[in-house]
């Protein structure tokens, strides 16, 4: 847009002050003006000491031999330098390796197979359960102890609890078979690949009883859902305490507070129900029962509520960790 303008002006004045005018470089105006030719670019000769065509083969040949296929190029220079043998420098092997697009990783790699990614679905209670352990802090720095939680991911009702001085798979065996002693078996109990979770006590015990076992992948935290939020709330919660005095103090306040939990706390993810009356099968009484009175509400005072009759949240109809696919829905069907 400037130089035209310049160009413009130059006509009435000088360059220069036409330049100077419209803040225009004067020698950037006469380039322009004059434009460099662009000059023809020649082939670049081959250097004397290149390496003819059957050299260059005969170099990718030792590189791709099955002695140093796997090998890097410096390991490869090195070894054959030890033995006598000079073909080129390194750097001619990498650009010869480039030029044939086998510029990447020449060792052999490590491959593990992909983890399966857990799909389980709950449609009522006592179906699939998850359990995992967290740690509290004792009395003193470097003191902790073991809480092991079992939950019903449909419910979120806590159907077994411990706490314990260390992690054993002896005590997550016990715990979970008191659980099932008590509410029954479920078809699936889900964990991650902690020592207890995956040891062979409890994968033996879950044999026997006729209970299929899931487990997170490797550092996917977001395939425990239900035991990881759980844990939150506890750790969250105004009354838990910074550390506990000894072992029978921390038995002593989760007692308290699961009994609240399953009791007493409206879960957000149930319709505000507590986790005991979804369990238990009295939900749909409860919001039956307020459905009553949020109804005798709108009679009294329809303008209250913009004249459209109020409804409780609804109760959950499934629950699951990592929602199964359509297709997978239909073979399980």
């Amino acid at each position: 847009m400037i130089a035209p303008a310049v160009t413009e002006l130059a006509a009435h004045t000088s360059t220069a002050r036409a330049c100077a005018l419209l803040g225009w470089s004067r020698a950037t105006h006469y380039r322009a003006q004059k434009p460099v030719a662009q000059r023809e670019r020649r082939p670049r000769p081959a250097p004397p000491n290149a390496l003819t065509d059957a050299e260059r083969e005969a170099v990718l040949a030792r590189l791709n031999s099955s002695r140093f296929a796997d090998k890097s190029v410096a390991q490869t220079w090195a070894t054959l330098l030890d033995e006598g043998e000079y073909l080129c420098s390194m750097s001619t092997m990498h650009r010869l390796l480039r030029t044939a697009g086998q510029s990447r990783e020449r060792r052999r790699q490590a491959t593990h197979p992909p983890r399966a990614r857990p799909e389980l679905l709950a449609t009522a209670p006592g179906q699939v359960w998850s359990w995992d352990i967290t740690k509290l802090r004792g009395p003193e720095r470097g003191v902790y102890y073991d809480l092991y939680v079992v939950i019903d991911i449909f419910s979120r009702y806590v159907v077994g609890w411990t706490v314990a001085a260390r992690e054993d798979a002896e005590i997550a065996k016990a715990l979970l078979a008191d659980s099932i002693k008590v509410h029954g078996a479920p078809s699936s109990v889900h964990a991650d690949r902690g020592t207890s979770m995956t040891s062979k006590p409890v994968a033996q015990l879950l044999v026997d009883l006729g209970v299929a076992r899931s487990h997170s992948r490797p550092h996917v935290s977001n395939d425990n859902p239900f035991s990881e939020a759980q844990f939150k709330t506890l750790k969250y919660a105004p009354v838990f305490p910074d550390r506990f005095g000894c072992l029978a103090d921390a038995r002593a306040f989760c007692e308290a507070f699961f009994a609240y939990y399953n009791h007493e706390h409206r879960h957000s993810g149930l319709g505000l129900h507590t986790p005991a009356s979804v369990h238990h099968g009295t939900a749909g009484e409860v919001r039956a029962q307020r459905a009553a009175t949020l109804q005798t509400a709108y009679a009294a005072n329809p303008a209250r509520f913009g004249h459209r009759r109020p409804t409780p949240p609804q109760l959950p109809t499934a629950a699951w960790i990592n929602q199964p696919s359509r297709e997978a829905l239909i073979q399980n069907n």
